[in-house]
């Protein structure tokens, strides 16, 4: 092993033992959960884009292997599927790189993956974790119908009056089948989104990055493919079973990919204008209601593109050749 190895392993072990704590934490600490949970990518992440695979792969075997012998293999893996992997892959997609020649561009530039693609991945990949984590759990409706039970004996507890009749329990039990996969799937794409951002402006400030810095608003956008995906993840919430159940977790992944891409649009389209301020003020604080966020999704649906970045070639150090065209 050459001093190189030797250090690259040191920091991913580093960072492993960083990101178990963080999962451990938010086993601990119920209120910030998911906050901590998320965060756990963020060590995956940034010795991912900073120093490569190795590293990134050496902090999710530490991380999982931590997660193993403190808990359970069970909670291992499923932090391994939800958060560690997910942010390896995402790091090693941001560093994939070819000659801009290879699709028609310039000699002397490097193109680099979409992040179009970055995203479209992440939200698969998600997808995957949460349809797993649903077999492994059981989930379905006897899963949904103890977790109404569960919450109308802590209503019950609280103030009797708060209780809903039994038409509308029993109609909030269905609901809760199909409205879970999506808000979790949703969710968690949106979260691990943020720490991949988050990750690259921090290699970035560190001067390790080599994926250059993108323009958010201009560049991000889900490929095309994804809207025959999101169509069907629709059409599988209406026929009910676990082909509503699998819908739903689509509907939930890629519908947080299309919002992301919505929004982002929205910024580039009021870039420069008087009344930007004020307008994308009003378009967040009417996220906190569910009608008004079908206008950032129809935006982020209607508008699916490609944007490859591209670096000098001497800038650039190429790893596996990626399938952009």
């Amino acid at each position: 092993m050459n001093k190189l190895d030797a250090k690259l392993l040191m920091i991913g072990l580093l960072a492993g033992i960083t990101a178990a704590l963080l999962v451990l934490g938010a086993a601990a600490q119920p209120t910030l959960a998911s906050i901590l949970y998320a965060a756990s990518a963020l060590p995956v992440l940034i010795v991912g884009l900073g120093w490569g695979n190795t590293a990134s792969i050496t902090a999710i075997l530490t991380a999982a292997f931590l997660g193993m012998i403190s808990m359970s293999p069970m909670f291992a893996f499923g932090m391994a599927i939800f958060t560690l992997a997910p942010a390896g892959w995402l790091a090693h997609l941001s560093s994939l790189a070819r000659p801009a020649s290879e699709i028609g561009g310039p000699d002397h530039l490097m193109a680099w993956y979409p992040l179009s693609d970055i995203l479209l991945q992440l939200c698969a990949f998600v997808t995957f974790a949460v349809i797993a984590l649903g077999v492994i759990i059981g989930f379905g409706p006897e899963f949904t119908d103890q977790l109404v039970e569960a919450m109308t004996q802590a209503m019950n507890s609280q103030d009797p009056a708060m209780l809903p009749d039994p038409a509308a329990l029993e109609q909030l039990k269905r609901t809760m089948v199909v409205l879970l996969p999506i808000i979790q799937g949703g969710t968690w794409v949106l979260l691990l989104f943020l720490m991949y951002y988050v990750a690259q402006r921090i290699v970035s400030a560190s001067g390790r990055g080599k994926r250059p810095r993108e323009d958010i608003p201009s560049s991000l956008r889900l490929n095309r493919n994804a809207v025959f995906l999101f169509l069907a993840g629709i059409i599988g919430c209406f026929i009910g079973g676990v082909p509503a159940m699998i819908g739903a977790t689509v509907c939930g992944t890629f519908g947080a990919g299309f919002l992301m891409a919505g929004f982002a649009s929205m910024h580039l389209r009021t870039r420069g204008k008087d009344w930007r301020l004020p307008a994308l003020v009003l378009a967040y604080l009417s996220t906190v209601m569910l009608l008004p966020l079908i206008i950032p999704l129809i935006i982020g649906l209607s508008d699916t593109r490609r944007t490859v970045a591209l670096t000098p070639a001497a800038k650039a150090k190429t790893d596996t050749p990626d399938n952009t065209d």
